[in-house]
């Protein structure tokens, strides 16, 4: 009777060490996956926005190379008005000379008079290009205008991109930094009501040797609901599933409904082979088989399909090695764990 009494008074911290260190993981994996999707989407930002800002860089660069080109045409077609303005001086010059020859000697009046009819001739068609020159330099001058416009506009264009591209990038930080203190909020709640369901599932197990806590996850003996090889949950399973629906039943009620949760349920099964003359052929086939056992049961029972799931490992998630029996029992297992989609 003392003995007992003793046994009584002892508490089992472990599960609440358990507890907290299992939220403190899932806190620090989901900042890691916060700070990842962040990361993803900014770098895309960044991406599109140095795209753009590339296609602008080249389109100034290129209409700078042909304003230069411009200013080097302005310059020869400058240079060669220059010269036909040379020319024509040079042209009056030898015009006026020539009449006056013409009028101090009367008897080369008449080659003169035929120079100076060709002087003319020169005269205009120097007046001619110098007119089309002209026009030219006119042409070249509005064409240098508009790129110098168009140059503006593109660095108009630019400056509203740099300050839409830094205003992308401030709300996108605001934007992560809520999207994380939201997360937290439901990663804390969520700890919360996985505490809550622990600690329930504790008292209506009776704290039975053949189920255990390890980490975030209840661990249940195989045998604890299925016979040796079977995938069909026995008598005595049912009645303890029937414990576990009616706590994820109430738990489904007390949780708000935007809390994205599931109770996940693994199949896990030692590592002896098959021999594949029965119904089941292999390790994996067994686990996943008992899982999806398990869940069609608990929907049976009234737990919403969406908030479970199953999975079978097979053989490949051992939990303690070697080839004892008590190696085989302890592999032999169906976990669950509550987490979030």
């Amino acid at each position: 009777m003392a003995r007992s009494r003793r046994h009584q008074r002892e508490i089992d911290y472990w599960p609440g060490f358990v507890d907290a260190l299992s939220t403190l993981v899932l806190a620090i994996v989901f900042l890691l996956t916060v700070f990842m999707v962040a990361q993803f989407f900014l770098s895309q930002q960044v991406t599109d926005k140095d795209a753009a800002l590339d296609k602008l860089n080249s389109q100034i660069s290129e209409l700078t190379d042909l304003l230069a080109l411009e200013r080097i045409n302005k310059k020869n077609l400058e240079s060669n008005l220059a010269l036909l303005q040379d020319n024509l001086v040079a042209a009056q010059n030898e015009r006026e000379r020539l009449s006056a020859l013409a009028s101090g000697q009367s008897a080369t009046a008449a080659d003169a008079d035929g120079q100076v009819k060709a002087l003319n001739r020169d005269l205009d068609a120097q007046r001619d290009i110098s007119t089309r020159a002209m026009a030219q330099v006119d042409a070249l001058n509005q064409q240098i205008a508009a790129l110098r416009r168009q140059l503006a506009a593109l660095e108009d264009a630019l400056n509203a991109s740099e300050s839409r591209d830094r205003e992308s990038q401030a709300r996108i930080a605001d934007l992560g930094s809520r999207l994380n203190v939201a997360l937290a909020q439901k990663v804390q709640e969520l700890a919360r009501y996985r505490s809550e369901f622990f600690g329930r599932l504790r008292q209506i197990l009776s704290n039975r040797s053949d189920i255990r806590v390890a980490g975030d996850r209840f661990v249940f003996q195989s045998e604890v609901f299925f016979d040796p090889g079977s995938a069909v949950v026995s008598p005595t399973g049912k009645s303890e599933l029937d414990k576990l629906a009616t706590a994820l039943q109430q738990l489904d009620a007390e949780i708000p409904p935007d809390l994205p949760w599931i109770l996940r349920v693994d199949g896990h099964t030692d590592k002896r082979p098959f021999s594949g003359s029965g119904l089941i052929k292999s390790n994996w086939e067994l686990s996943a088989s008992r899982a999806i056992s398990v869940v069609q049961y608990l929907v049976s029972k009234g737990v919403a399909p969406q908030r479970l799931m199953a999975a079978g490992f097979g053989e490949f998630q051992p939990i303690e090695l070697g080839d004892t029996d008590e190696a085989f029992r302890r592999n032999r297992r169906i976990e669950l764990k509550l987490t979030d989609r």
